[in-house]
């Protein structure tokens, strides 16, 4: 294949709990069918807290990965726990940069990319893209996702909070605004933030390529839905992913709702049971759970490997999203793999926010302020009253189809073809 492109990418099998690699692992995957042969340079797994082996199945064979030497500051480097905060700036897998940089002008040498692509969250896969870019020429795109920095529209506080920190991400931010041949995000709302922050961005230089699902996933997920009738056990309504103590992703008014539905009568254990898989935090939210007398009702449940995850949400009978004002500009990632799960979505989240924006326009009738404990409580008794009568709907597949990521890489390709 003559066209070449490198994607730098920290988060990328066997990483496991990572939405983002499945962007980077779609790309790897689907390129070739766009004529462009992908090469991957990525971390040592020791860089990893976490990893699985359930996703590297999916690699192609033929897929030329480079895993440079990389430490996690926190896990690796700090004594005692504690360490010098120049140690985790711009993250903390800052001495990824100088074998990853090494690591790329060996893979340059060898094959002769004609592109150069990065991807946030973690700014140092940035710093080596700006890097080689640099030392080559080579075009390159730096692939935001969602902002670097944000502002609190109600506080006016801006995140991350650290100064150290925040000016080392404005740094990293700056660099790509003005080195980069192309910037992508996520949402046009991401895009706006940094088109604010740098009006002199000519418009033709920002892309948008969302998140998506992945219908070969979904295929083979089939294979692990449990058999039985669902009138064989209680309504099931789940929550696939991290939750947050913090107003991005905080499930305490959706806890008192149920709470209070228990109350009530509305929620019977043996009817109704709510699933929060992987929420990262159950130490934080056990002891609310149990203080509030909801534990029959909410369960706490450990990660599942990928496709084991995909066919829980295709069995559920409901699927739950958290999502507060401070991540308006931003589409949760697993809000794709809902929407193709072909199940309901029921959205706790901000009016103004663009995951709203998005399910107003497919339809979605169930949606609710995630700070609104009465709301959240008359929208799951709408929501268990609609479905026992039958008139739960969901969106067209033709609808929510553009969102499948094969098609997406095409929205890279079209990027890639188009530089210079």
């Amino acid at each position: 294949m003559a066209k070449r492109v490198l994607l730098i990418a920290y988060h990328f099998p066997p990483i496991r709990g990572s939405s983002g690699m499945q962007r980077t692992l779609a790309f790897s995957r689907f390129l070739p069918k766009y004529g462009w042969e992908p090469l991957v340079l990525s971390v040592h797994p020791r860089a990893y807290s976490d990893t699985g082996k359930d996703l590297l199945a999916l690699l192609p064979q033929e897929l030329k990965i480079s895993r440079a030497q990389a430490w996690d500051t926190a896990r690796h480097l700090a004594w005692r726990g504690r360490y010098a905060d120049r140690m985790a700036l711009p993250d903390r897998w800052i001495s990824w940069l100088p074998g990853g940089v090494t690591s790329g002008l060996r893979l340059i040498r060898k094959y002769r990319p004609q592109a150069i692509w990065s991807t946030y969250p973690v700014a140092t896969a940035h710093l080596i893209g700006w890097t080689l870019k640099k030392c080559t020429g080579i075009p390159w795109i730096a692939d935001f996702r969602d902002p670097m920095v944000e502002k609190n529209p109600r506080t006016g506080a801006i995140t991350p909070l650290d100064t150290s920190l925040r000016r080392a991400r404005l740094f990293v931010e700056r660099r790509c605004v003005e080195k980069a041949d192309r910037l992508a995000f996520c949402t046009k709302g991401a895009s706006s933030i940094c088109q604010e922050r740098y009006p002199t961005i000519a418009p033709e230089k920002s892309h948008v390529i969302p998140n998506g699902y992945d219908e070969e996933s979904f295929q083979k997920a089939e294979e692990h839905i449990p058999s039985g009738k669902s009138g064989d056990r209680p309504v099931t309504l789940l929550h696939s992913g991290i939750l947050y103590p913090t107003p991005d992703r905080d499930p305490s008014h959706f806890f008192a709702a149920v709470a209070d539905l228990k109350k009530q009568g509305i929620l019977v254990p043996e009817k109704v049971q709510f699933i929060l898989r992987a929420s990262g935090h159950d130490g934080h939210y056990a002891p609310i759970i149990n203080k509030l007398g909801i534990s029959d009702l909410v369960r706490l449940a450990p990660a599942l490997p990928y496709e084991k995850a995909l066919a829980e949400m295709l069995s559920a009978d409901g699927l739950l999203l958290f999502q507060g004002y401070t991540s308006n500009p931003a589409i949760p990632a697993k809000l794709y793999e809902y929407l193709r799960a072909g199940k309901p979505v029921i959205a706790m989240a901000d009016q103004d926010g663009e995951t709203v924006a998005l399910l107003k326009a497919l339809g979605s009738r169930y949606i609710f302020s995630i700070e609104d404990a009465d709301a959240i409580a008359d929208g799951l008794s709408c929501f268990l009253s609609d479905l026992d009568k039958k008139k739960v709907t969901v969106p067209d597949k033709s609808a929510i189809s553009r969102f499948d990521r094969r098609r997406e890489t095409g929205l890279l390709a079209n990027l890639l073809d188009g530089l210079k």
